[in-house]
């Protein structure tokens, strides 16, 4: 099994994804290796825009045709936007879990939490690769 891991983003051991934005907002996203070991997603669940969520909650749900699983939040914020295209088209995890297929973005409330998360390094170990 190949897996991708971008140098370029940070990660979280529940393998969520995050990416810097210009404006300081958190893009969230699913790794590669979770939406392979999920198989063909068939459904997400995505928290609305303005909540204020803490490191660890649950921010959704992805379901595929193997299980279902929570997706976490990796930085304490406000969610500032929603991705609402994958409630239509929750296919596009599988097909570009690092692109299209970003959940949310969360305007953390420590903007140095960023730095906490993993490097793609530390990531590969965790998951194997």
């Amino acid at each position: 099994m190949s897996t991708t891991v971008p140098a370029e983003l940070k990660y979280v051991d529940t393998h969520e994804w995050l990416r810097l934005e210009a404006d300081g907002s958190i893009t969230v996203g699913i790794t590669d290796h979770a939406q392979t070991l999920l198989g063909d997603v068939v459904y997400i669940d995505l928290p609305a825009v303005g909540t204020r969520l803490n490191r660890g909650d649950t921010a959704g749900v992805v379901e595929s045709v193997k299980a279902a699983s929570d997706v976490y939040v990796p930085i304490e914020g406000e969610v500032v936007a929603v991705n609402e295209a994958l409630v239509d088209m929750p296919e596009q995890v599988n097909a570009d879990p690092y692109g299209e297929a970003w959940f949310f973005r969360i305007m953390p409330a420590d903007p140095g939490d960023y730095a906490q998360a993993m490097g793609a390094e530390q990531y590969k170990e965790l998951i194997g690769v």
